[in-house]
């Protein structure tokens, strides 16, 4: 799937919501400016998932309120490119720190593990930081591809590291 332009989302959002593209600022709330109602944006988010190929849970939904937030949340569920995402899941280890405490992982990292990873990154609190480690051994093209896949959640507030676990970090473990 190739990027999309917002250009085209606004297209979409406009003809399914019956309104003027230039009445959706960033600002404008869906609901009390624009009059949608919960089936307008039920239809709108199957237009969205099936003309733009992404997912947009519910739970995404939810926090939706203005076109500009329609737009980063479309934006963050853009599915990556095949090959974003190695083939064989790379083993890795992630902590997600936030005011609530921290989330220790341990797994391959699998297409579905992406997305549990960064769901649980994105309802952490405002300043929360993602550490993600790869084996010592990892290939920097699949370091790159996972800083790749992750970046996008620096737009939303959360700290990203990507590097190689240590070797003395394993021992410190055991």
């Amino acid at each position: 799937m190739r990027a999309f332009p917002e250009s085209r989302l606004r297209g979409l959002v406009a003809e399914t919501l019956g309104v003027s593209p230039e009445e959706l600022s960033s600002e404008v709330s869906l609901a009390d400016d624009l009059a949608a109602d919960s089936l307008d944006i039920a239809e709108l988010v199957v237009r969205l998932e099936g003309e733009l190929g992404v997912a947009l849970p519910d739970r995404i939904m939810d926090c939706v309120r203005t076109y500009g937030d329609l737009v980063r949340a479309t934006l963050g569920a853009r599915r990556p490119e095949p090959a974003t995402v190695p083939a064989v899941g790379i083993p890795v280890w992630t902590r997600l720190v936030s005011a609530r405490g921290e989330l220790v992982r341990a797994e391959l990292l699998t297409p579905y593990a992406v997305e549990t990873i960064a769901e649980s990154a994105l309802h952490a609190d405002p300043g929360a930081r993602l550490e993600i480690l790869v084996p010592p051994t990892t290939a920097e093209a699949d370091v790159a591809r996972v800083r790749a896949r992750f970046s996008w959640l620096r737009e939303h507030g959360i700290e990203l590291s990507v590097g190689r676990q240590e070797h003395s970090r394993r021992s410190e473990a055991a």
